[in-house]
């Protein structure tokens, strides 16, 4: 276009200091003269910090060289494997693991015949029996409907049941399509024990000989993911392993290009969208730097990635947010790039998925490639700042991170799966801090809990069998939560505690309402007592059947009827009186503690239970640990489906 429209004409451009000293002056409205923060302290204050060690800056500029962002289908991968079809931009790929055989073949054919374009079989123990794969794939025409099966519990049986159906099938050698789901460090990570690459190349050489277009190996990093791995980790240890199968299958006479062709990625998809676009964009970069050391020709070093919704992410308590974040998780993973999606239905962590969440699932890809249109542009996040600045910290991060596994011995080295372990352990702890003092919300369970929910009735999936002691163990970001839910559930009486609200509402308000939403999310019902005083706070104290008791007002209303409150709660027969806001703000009150945002509320929610009687899990009458996973959804294995 000869004349284009320049937005910033007429305006003088900004700098970075002009634009610290407007922030400054918002985030210092409302502190001391003498507590003003400088342009760079206020800065610092808006920076975020993810877990692994990634930071994200509340502004991005133009950096003053910047990389050449390249093209999709060429080094260094960043931007894609190469151009869409407008049509059908990824693959809609949908797991099924209902081990009834009769069930899943229905669910199969409704998924391919509404939108689905393959299938994704689970086998195992508490899956399907890989026996049955002839008969859940009975009516599918394996010539347009590429099928992927996958187990953490044998792999090898699981491939030649694959096998077995695509020999079997009236097509030619060149129509099959799919993967026979081999990953034996990941079965090794899920289930503890040592890695066996024994059949890795025989299964190999069967695809290149009789069905080319069928790949024998997903790398699947949401083992290590679903453990709480950081996602510079993830990507890392992705690109480890599939650098020690590349290098074995080298070993075993396989070109290394062939064997880069064999090798898909399985990788988690985030409500974090920008994050997970990040991770997609540097895992294909980090891979074709590999590549590009291994020899292998350009054109093939592009990884063929296949997202799926992260299973962490999901909840039990409020399970239609995860539609939400099922979409923006799927948002993330078309924008990024992603071959196939899949979307885990919204009851996923509860049990067998239904038929209609199956289908919400289903039409989640739907509306984004064919309403949206979201795949219809290549690497639409290229080019931003932020998104550029964010994939380039997580290559270098994992490209550091996968020399320094190398340098130790590899993936499949015991002392390197410790340390790989060992830094989970820390990275778990990090996410727990974070989801704990809310840092990391969950909407739905850890904030704006649903009063009085009713969670839906799903099929339970068979126990997963036994794993080792150094297996990897998944656990959901919602879990603590569910767990004082769960907990308040099976007390004998509702358990409840008294918020005194003090003043008028334009008083107590805010803080009233944050103190509801915060008991509620382990369970415990408020009980509100609206502008109360002297005799009638007491009688309403005493109504409400609980020990404990939590003021709520504004300052000004703590100055004025805090102290007289609390020896009427005390006289009522409070044995526990807090306060919502600042321990300050109570004056003279002998309270016994405040609650903030920003506390660890599973500590303070426990110990709240613990004083109401609640009894704990484990002790006489309450759930054990071991009942509440089986009431929480998948365990080791149906983790990673």
């Amino acid at each position: 276009m000869a004349d284009q429209i320049r937005l910033a004409e007429g305006f003088d451009p900004a700098s970075t200091q002009e634009w610290r000293e407007l922030v400054a002056a918002v985030v210092n409205k409302g502190r001391p003269e003498d507590a003003h923060l400088t342009g760079e302290q206020a800065e610092e204050k808006l920076r975020s910090h993810l877990v692994g060690d990634l930071t994200i800056d509340p502004l991005y500029r133009r950096p003053e060289h910047p990389v050449p962002l390249g093209l999709p289908g060429s080094m260094p991968f960043t931007r894609g494997t190469g151009p869409r079809d407008p049509g059908t931009p990824w693959d809609v790929r949908q797991l099924h693991e209902d081990p009834d055989a009769a069930a899943t073949n229905a669910a199969v054919l409704a998924d391919l015949e509404n939108g689905g374009h393959s299938a994704w079989v689970r086998t195992g123990p508490d899956a399907i029996d890989p026996a049955d794969l002839p008969r859940v794939l009975e009516g599918v025409l394996l010539d347009l409907a590429p099928v992927v099966v996958s187990s953490t519990d044998d792999q090898d049986a699981a491939a030649h049941a694959l096998r077995a159906v695509l020999e079997n099938a009236a097509i030619t050698p060149d129509q099959a399509r799919g993967n026979l789901g081999l990953d034996p460090v990941g079965r090794a990570a899920a289930r503890g024990g040592t890695t066996d690459l024994g059949t890795l190349a025989e299964h190999v050489r069967w695809s290149l000989d009789r069905f080319p277009g069928v790949r024998a190996i997903t790398v699947d990093a949401r083992c290590w993911h679903d453990a709480g791995a950081a996602e510079t980790d993830v990507v890392a240890l992705a690109v480890s392993t599939g650098v020690a199968y590349v290098r074995h299958l080298v070993e075993q006479g396989v070109d290394a290009a062939d064997a880069f062709a064999q090798i898909e990625f399985r990788v988690p998809a985030t409500a974090d969208q920008f994050l997970t676009i990040a991770v997609l964009r540097a895992l294909r970069r980090v891979w074709a730097r590999v590549g590009e050391l291994a020899g292998v020709p350009e054109d093939a070093r592009g990884a063929r990635i296949h997202a799926v919704t992260a299973w962490r992410m999901l909840t039990t308590t409020d399970p239609w947010v995860n539609v939400l974040r099922g979409t923006l998780a799927c948002f993330g993973a078309a924008a990024g790039g992603a071959e196939a999606i899949t979307v885990l239905p919204y009851d996923h962590a509860i049990g067998l998925p239904e038929a209609f969440s199956r289908r919400l699932a289903r039409n989640t890809q739907s509306l984004l490639a064919q309403e949206s249109h979201v795949g219809r542009v290549a690497d639409p996040a290229g080019g931003s700042w932020y998104v550029e600045s964010l994939t380039d910290e997580l290559a270098q991060h994992a490209w550091t991170r996968v020399e320094e596994i190398d340098a130790a011995g590899g993936v499949r080295d015991a002392a390197v799966l410790a340390d790989v372990r060992a830094r989970i352990e820390a990275t778990s702890a990090e996410r727990l801090t974070a989801l704990s003092t809310r840092r990391q919300p969950l909407t739905g369970t850890s904030t704006f809990p649903l009063a009085h929910e009713e969670t839906p009735a799903r099929r339970p999936r068979p126990r997963a069998p036994a794993v080792g002691e150094d297996a990897l163990r998944p656990w959901r970001d919602g879990e603590v939560f569910e767990a004082l839910r769960a907990r308040a559930a099976r007390a004998s009486t509702p358990p409840t505690v008294l918020l005194a609200a003090l003043g008028t509402r334009r008083d107590f308000g805010a803080r009233e309402t944050f103190a509801s939403n915060l008991l509620r999310v382990a369970g415990i019902e408020p009980v509100l007592a609206e502008g109360l005083a002297g005799a009638e706070l007491g009688e309403a104290f005493r109504a409400a059947g609980t020990t404990i008791a939590m003021l709520c007002s504004s300052p000004k209303g703590y100055e004025a009827g805090a102290a007289a409150a609390v020896e009427t709660l005390r006289d009522a027969g409070a044995a526990t009186v807090l306060l919502a806001g600042r321990a300050a703000e109570a004056g003279d009150a002998a309270i016994d503690g405040s609650v903030r945002d920003g506390d660890d509320v599973v500590a303070l929610l426990s110990g709240l239970l613990d004083e109401l009687g609640v009894p704990a899990p484990g002790a006489e009458g309450a759930p054990s640990p071991a009942d509440a996973a089986t009431q929480t959804g998948p365990t080791t294995e149906g983790a990673q489906a």
